[in-house]
């Protein structure tokens, strides 16, 4: 490219896109890709109880599936019919915003309903159980609210700038620099820390900005989040993407997430598309980028505006791209990815053939020595009475098999996993002074005061947040896994667990099937009054507990 003068040159007016361009050569498409019952004998066969319900097959998503569109004249968004829809989670567009109605939503006693309320908010004016039946996994939905000051709080290009300004976001790690033109989509990374003079030059140059987990910068996405998780019982995480006006940061794709699109500024021109064939209709890995060839028509195109809403389950291709006259700034929230009764099964039935085989010694057994002669593709189409009795033979195996699957014990590995996922719970005013987060142990007039933590009989206390631990049933034992302290950044943190002797377990039980009550420490059924208090006073000091009054006023 010219003589080493002519390229300093050059790079001295060129823009930030330009000189990454010029030092990496043009990016290529991304590829898109995530004792009793608790004693430590494994359950024999039958204990593990009935496979439990099939899961109904879920229709294919089409051109003509439900696709929902609430419009600004048909639901205004302060209608009296919408606002008792939204009960506590009332709009934000009116004093506060996001952060008061998080505010608000933390007076409920009840972290379950908590999240409910928010999820009501989220979907309003279209209700939960409506949203649930005609379009959660099945059909996108539009809400076009009319209200620019929905989301008000919850992020904006303000808080994109504070988090560049803070000088914790590094390229690839937290933030994205994308382009899509002429049907290339280029990423445009620098190596190091995201400076905003860099950044804000990209952005000037047409680029698209990612900012991944914004959780991790923003407490009001933290909260946001940390909520909603409970409600899904499943991850929710989040991206931000910012693009300027008449620009297109991403090329068509489909992903592995249920998305909900939430237009904090400007507007943006959205194209979605049915699943194209089977295998897409709730995959369990994001697409590859796809040619505009490959799409045919859209099922839903729409602009979407400050405080409007979209929905669209994984497996349906989108994209979107801004007008000329205004940029945009969106967030999507995501949930259930690796969360299918598939995922589910491929921790259960490993375990299941593991236990047969240990306990059952028809699945011992050896496989007939001419099994080779009769079997296999190239006889599969040979009339054979010991094809058939072969193949009953392995249908009866896997009747079987459901007998010995440990469903339960499945099910807690999966909630483990959920549980590291989890963001940690932002406490409220009133439980962090009734929690160890507000007790008053500090240094002063020469040295330590109010540091014991004294617990009694007579304390009353429950949990935190109904949502904050699970019990474990494992090798080593009985293990109670809890969220408090995990870390806003995705898996910092190893998971965080108390192994428990079996004198502890019927209390942790108590305590759950307590929530949100509180119980006097006395009430729990440990066989002393000195376990009772040990246990009390570990859980307290983990932050899992709370008092219903502090235990030191100061």
């Amino acid at each position: 490219a010219g003589s080493a003068a002519e390229r300093r040159r050059r790079l001295g007016r060129l823009s930030a896109l330009s000189v990454y361009r010029l030092a990496a050569g043009a990016g290529r498409p991304e590829r898109r890709r995530a004792g009793g019952k608790w004693a430590k004998a494994r359950p024999r066969r039958g204990e593990a109880g009935g496979g439990g319900p099939v899961p109904k097959a879920v229709p294919e998503p089409s051109a003509s599936a439900p696709v929902s569109r609430v419009e600004r004249a048909k639901a205004p968004a302060h209608s009296p019919e919408v606002e008792r829809q939204r009960g506590p989670a009332e709009s934000s567009g009116g004093g506060g915003g996001v952060p008061e109605l998080l505010r608000r939503l933390g007076l409920l006693n009840d972290s379950r309903q908590r999240s409910a309320e928010l999820f009501r908010w989220l979907l309003a004016p279209v209700s939960p159980a409506e949203f649930m039946r005609r379009h959660w996994e099945r059909a996108p939905l539009l809400l076009r609210r009319g209200d620019p000051g929905y989301y008000a709080g919850l992020f904006s290009t303000a808080d994109f700038d504070a988090a560049l300004r803070s000088g914790g976001v590094q390229f690839g790690t937290h933030l994205d620099v994308t382009s899509y033109a002429e049907g290339v989509r280029e990423t445009h990374n620098p190596s190091g820390r995201a400076l905003p003079a860099v950044v804000w030059d990209f952005y000037q140059n047409g680029c698209s900005l990612r900012l991944l987990s914004p959780q991790t910068f923003s407490h009001t996405v933290w909260h946001f989040l940390s909520i909603l998780q409970e409600h899904f019982g499943s991850m929710a995480g989040a991206n931000t993407y910012l693009t300027p006006p008449a620009m297109q940061g991403f090329a068509p794709h489909y992903d592995d997430i249920e998305a909900f699109v939430l237009q904090l500024e400007g507007k943006k021109h959205w194209r979605v598309y049915s699943p194209r064939v089977d295998a897409e209709v709730l995959p369990q890995f994001s697409s590859a980028n796809l040619t505009q060839a490959e799409l045919g028509e859209p099922m839903l195109e729409t602009v979407l505006e400050a405080g409007d809403l979209l929905y669209f389950p994984r497996g349906f291709i989108h994209q979107g791209d801004c007008l000329p006259d205004a940029h945009s700034l969106h967030i999507t929230v995501s949930s259930y990815q690796r969360n299918s009764w598939g995922d589910l099964l491929e921790k259960l039935l490993p375990a299941a053939l593991h236990m047969a085989l240990e306990e059952d010694v028809e699945f011992r057994q050896g496989l007939p020595m001419d099994y080779l002669g009769y079997m296999g593709v190239a006889n599969s189409d040979k009339v054979d009475a010991r094809r058939t009795a072969f193949m009953e033979k392995v249908q009866s195996l896997m009747k079987k098999l459901v007998d010995y699957a440990p469903i339960d014990a499945a099910v807690d590995q999966r909630a483990k996993s959920f549980l590291h996922d989890c963001l940690p719970p932002v406490l409220t005013q009133s439980e962090k002074l009734r929690s160890v987060y507000g007790f008053p142990a500090r240094w002063q007039d020469g040295g330590p005061c109010n540091v014991d933590i004294l617990i009694t009989k007579d304390t009353e206390v429950r949990l935190l947040h109904h949502g904050i631990i699970r019990l474990c049933n494992e090798e080593a034992g009985v293990m109670l896994y809890y969220t408090m302290e995990n870390s806003r950044v995705y898996h910092m943190e190893e998971p965080k667990f108390l192994e428990l002797g079996p004198e502890y377990i019927d209390s942790i039980e108590f305590l759950l099937s307590s929530y949100p009550n509180h119980i006097s420490v006395e009430a729990l059924p440990c066989e002393t009054l000195e376990d009772k208090i040990s246990l009390a006073t570990l859980l307290f000091e983990k932050g899992i507990l709370t008092t219903k009054k502090p235990l030191v006023q100061v």
